[in-house]
């Protein structure tokens, strides 16, 4: 005997073995054709690809590698100058105000006002 899942009466009733192996209404999937395609662009194989790479610019990698491994003494997240100092700074100064206002807030809540 098969069971399954009533929704509605929120058991198990009995069921045939089709019903059984498809629970909750959801039925089989009959059809086996592929879908449509929505975009018709047509795919390359590998060995058609072209052999050389196009960029559209010059690779910056080795040339920031050596600007920040220079050891001038300076953090990483500083080694741009000015505007890694104003970002450091503010990301320091909003932590910080962050944390003095959560303090403020658990203060508020354990010591409500007195109702008099």
């Amino acid at each position: 005997m098969y069971y399954k899942f009533n929704g509605f009466t929120q058991r198990l009733v009995g069921a045939g073995a089709s019903a059984a192996y498809t629970p909750q209404g959801l039925k089989p999937v009959v059809s086996m054709e592929s879908p449509t395609l929505m975009f018709a662009t047509p795919t390359k194989i590998a060995s058609e690809a072209p052999a050389t790479v196009e960029y559209f610019g010059k690779n910056r990698v080795p040339d920031l590698q050596k600007f920040f491994q220079k050891p001038d003494g300076l953090p990483v997240y500083l080694k741009r100058g000015l505007p890694d100092q104003l970002l450091y700074r503010t990301t320091m100064a909003l932590t910080i105000g962050g944390t003095i206002y959560c303090l403020i807030a658990l203060y508020m809540a354990a010591n409500p006002k007195r109702q008099n």
